[in-house]
C-alpha cells in the first residue's frame, strides 16, 4: 500500500521559537513508521504575505499546492495568549479545498496548558474548512523542555497513538475520496 503522505506543519515564525525544535522531534518520531511519508511544511521558511493578496503570490500557490498533495495533517503549534498564531491562520486561509475531507492532528506546547487553549480554536478553524481533527493531542510543557525528561515518554507515547489514528483516518478518507469526491 502506498504510504500515507502526511504534512508536518511548523506553524510559528516568531525568532527562538520552540515549534522547529518540537517540530524535528516529532517528525523524526513519524519518520520511523514505514506507513507514512512526511514532509515539512516550516511556516518560518515560506514567504506569505500577512494578508490575503487579491491575487496569489508563488509563495502562496507553493504552499496551497504542498497542502493538496498531502493526506494528512500535523500542525505543530504554540499558545501564544490562550491561541494560536496569527501566521498560522493566515496560512491556513490561504487554501480551502485542499484541507477537505482529510485528518489534522495536533503538536502544541506551552507553559502548564501545553497549547490546549491553540488546539481548541484550531479545531474550530479545521471544521470549517470541513477537516477531520483527531481527538488525542501530543502536548508539550515548555516548563518540563522540549519534548525531554519526565514528559519524554508521555509524549512519545501521545505521538504514536496520534500517529495510529492519523494513518486510520488518513486511509479511509482517502479511500472515501477516490470513491467519490467529497463535496462541501
Amino acid at each position: 500500500m502506498t504510504p500515507l503522505r502526511l504534512a508536518v506543519i511548523i506553524g510559528s515564525t516568531r525568532e527562538g521559537r520552540a515549534g522547529d525544535r518540537i517540530g524535528r522531534w516529532f517528525v523524526d518520531r513519524a519518520r520511523r513508521r514505514d506507513e507514512v511519508a512526511v514532509t515539512v511544511v516550516d511556516l518560518a521558511d515560506h514567504d506569505l504575505p500577512p494578508s490575503c493578496p487579491a491575487e496569489p503570490t508563488p509563495a502562496i500557490d507553493s504552499f496551497v499546492a504542498q497542502v493538496g498533495r498531502a493526506e494528512a495533517f500535523v500542525v505543530v503549534t504554540p499558545e501564544y495568549n490562550h491561541s494560536f498564531p496569527g501566521s498560522l491562520k493566515q496560512a491556513i486561509d490561504h487554501a480551502y479545498d485542499e484541507w477537505q475531507a482529510k485528518p489534522v492532528g495536533f503538536v502544541s506546547y506551552g507553559c502548564g496548558s501545553i497549547g490546549l487553549h491553540a488546539v481548541e480554536q484550531l479545531r474550530t478553524v479545521f471544521t470549517a474548512l470541513h477537516a477531520v481533527t483527531m481527538r488525542d493531542v501530543v502536548g508539550v510543557d515548555l516548563l518540563d523542555g522540549a519534548p525531554s525528561p519526565p514528559t519524554a515518554d508521555r509524549c512519545e507515547r501521545a505521538a504514536d497513538v496520534l500517529l495510529d489514528q492519523l494513518h486510520w483516518w488518513g486511509l479511509a478518507l482517502r479511500e472515501g475520496r477516490a470513491a467519490r469526491p467529497y463535496v462541501s
